[in-house]
C-alpha cells in the first residue's frame, strides 16, 4: 500500500485540529467532520475537506481517525459515521476512552469490519500542532503498514504496547502517564496558592529548588500559565482534565486500586469548571484553592 492515504479526522478540537494540519502536510487526503462545523471550517484553508457529517467523511476512507471528548462521544460519532465505513478500513481511536469504554468501541469496529486501534497520544496543544506527539498504540502487525504512516505524521514517536487493540494495553498506559501528569499540575497549583496564602513569593520557591532533584520544568511551565495569565488558549482543557481524572479514579477503582490524589485532582478541576474555568488551560484548577473565584496569584 502507498504511504499516501485518504485519513477521516472524527472531532476537530485542539488536538484533532492539530492532527487533521499535519496528516495533510504529510502528503495524505484529509477528511474533517466536527460537531461544530464552525470549528472545521479553519481546515479548508490546509486543503482539507471539511465534511457535513462522519458518514461523509469516513466514506472510502482507508484511516478513520477519532479524537473526540470520551468514549460515548467516540462511539456515538461512530455509529452516525456507520453508512459510510468500509470494511477493512483501519480505525485509528485517539479519544482517551478509559479501559471499559475502549472494548465496547473495539466491539463496535468488530461488528463494522473495521481494523481497530487503541492508539491515544501523549502530549497537548504544542506538540499536537508541531507533529511531535507520541502515540501509544495497540493493535494487530497486520495492516500497521495502513496506520504507520498515520501515526508518523502526527508524532514523533510511538510505542506499541500490543496486538490486541480490544485489551486496551494502550489506554491503560495512557490512564497511568495521565495520573502523573494530574499530579504533577495540581501540585503546581497547591503550591502556588499556599505561596499567595502565606505571603511567599513564588520566585523564592523556585530559588530554593533550583537546580535540585524537586526541580521541574513541568512545575515552572504550569505555574507561568497562572502567574502570567497565559490560561488560554488552553493546551489540555480543565474540563477534559477532569474527565480523564475520572477515568483514572475509575480504572483504580475496577482493580482494587485507591487513588486519592486522582480522586482530590477531579474535584479540585470540577471546582475549578463550575468557578468559569472549564475551558481554560488545566493549570486553573489553581483557582480551586480559593473560595473567591477572581483571586490571582501575584
Amino acid at each position: 500500500m502507498t504511504d499516501q492515504l485518504t485519513v477521516s479526522v472524527l472531532g476537530t478540537g485542539i488536538m484533532g485540529a492539530a492532527m487533521a494540519r499535519n496528516l495533510a502536510r504529510a502528503g495524505h487526503t484529509v477528511r474533517a467532520w466536527n460537531r461544530t462545523r464552525a470549528k472545521a471550517e479553519p481546515l479548508a484553508g490546509d486543503g482539507i475537506q471539511v465534511c457535513d457529517s462522519p458518514a461523509e467523511a469516513v466514506r472510502d476512507a482507508d484511516a478513520v481517525l477519532t479524537m473526540l471528548y470520551d468514549g460515548p462521544a467516540a462511539l456515538g460519532v461512530m455509529r452516525e459515521a456507520a453508512p459510510g465505513l468500509r470494511s477493512g478500513a483501519a480505525w485509528v481511536q485517539s479519544t482517551t476512552a478509559g479501559i471499559g469504554a475502549t472494548g465496547d468501541l473495539a466491539a463496535f469496529a468488530g461488528e463494522h469490519g473495521l481494523v481497530f486501534y487503541d492508539a491515544p497520544v501523549l502530549g497537548t496543544r504544542q506538540p499536537a500542532e508541531a507533529g511531535q506527539l507520541t502515540v501509544l498504540a495497540a493493535g494487530p502487525v497486520e495492516g500497521r503498514e495502513t496506520v504507520q504512516p498515520v501515526f508518523d505524521a502526527v508524532g514523533a514517536r510511538t510505542v506499541w504496547t500490543g496486538e490486541d487493540g480490544a485489551a486496551g494495553s494502550a489506554t491503560r498506559l495512557k490512564l497511568v502517564a495521565n495520573s502523573w501528569v494530574l499530579a504533577a499540575t495540581a501540585a503546581a497549583g497547591e503550591v502556588l496558592a499556599l505561596a499567595q496564602g502565606l505571603d511567599v513569593a513564588p520566585e523564592s520557591f523556585f530559588d530554593l529548588i533550583a537546580g535540585g532533584p524537586l526541580d521541574m520544568g513541568y512545575l515552572k511551565a504550569k505555574a507561568a500559565l497562572v502567574l502570567e495569565d497565559r490560561l488560554t488558549p488552553a493546551s489540555f482543557a480543565v474540563d477534559t482534565a477532569a474527565k480523564d481524572a475520572r477515568l483514572i479514579v475509575e480504572a483504580g477503582r475496577q482493580h482494587g486500586v485507591r487513588l486519592d490524589v486522582a480522586a482530590a485532582s477531579a474535584e479540585r478541576l470540577e471546582r475549578a469548571a463550575a468557578q468559569g474555568h472549564a475551558d481554560e488551560d488545566m493549570a486553573a484548577a489553581y483557582f480551586a484553592s480559593f473560595d473567591e473565584p477572581e483571586k490571582q496569584a501575584d
